[in-house]
């Protein structure tokens, strides 16, 4: 299990940006970095350190998986047919956790794989609590009975400030996930580059 240990803003701060489109990241009251030095100023960034930069801004925003995970995520779209940067979204995309946080069952990608873990995710009719699960086209995430009215499932479904996306559909405490999405179709608060997540690791 991937756990975060640090304050999980923090990594909004560094990035500059915004990446869960969260209201209460502190990015939209102070946009320089965390720490004493974080007003200080910013030095001409390298090709390299823009990539490593595209790098953490991805994997951050799938919840901070482990470089293992994520390294293992890129090999595997490495090994598929078509453009890699589409195939490695697509393979971050299709993670049971993710799944959980596109269709609303939690207000975090963080709350989403505590979701799972603790056995509250049922795939396919059968229990699952292994975030990094890779769910098909056409297969069923749905609520287990005590999740149905847990407080942060209730949040999330009244959130506002996302929606579910086409490649999901939804029927009551039931997701189906349609298809795996491409780049442009994936609903990111931020620009995302996997490109240049492609190029960080093909160096």
């Amino acid at each position: 299990m991937s756990k975060r240990q640090n304050s999980k803003y923090k990594l909004d701060r560094r990035m500059g940006e915004n990446i869960w489109g969260r209201p209460k990241s502190p990015v939209n009251k102070r946009e320089y970095g965390p720490g004493q030095h974080g007003q200080r100023r910013k030095s001409k960034v390298s090709d390299y350190g823009i990539q490593l930069k595209a790098k953490q801004k991805l994997k951050g925003y799938y919840g901070d998986v482990t470089e293992k995970q994520f390294r293992a995520t890129y090999a595997a779209a490495v090994q598929m047919k078509g453009d890699t940067s589409q195939n490695l979204i697509g393979l971050l995309e299709q993670r049971l956790d993710m799944v959980v946080y596109r269709a609303k069952f939690a207000p975090t990608i963080f709350a989403a794989r505590q979701i799972v873990n603790h056995g509250h995710i049922i795939v396919n009719g059968k229990r699952c609590n292994i975030a990094s699960a890779r769910i098909k086209p056409g297969d069923t995430v749905e609520l287990g009975a005590k999740a149905k009215d847990m407080a942060l499932v209730i949040e999330a479904q009244g959130l506002t400030e996302r929606e579910v996306p086409e490649y999901v559909t939804i029927e009551g405490p039931k997701a189906t996930y349609v298809r795996v999405p491409t780049l442009d179709e994936v609903p990111y608060p931020v620009k995302m580059e996997p490109n240049l997540v492609v190029e960080f690791y093909s160096r």
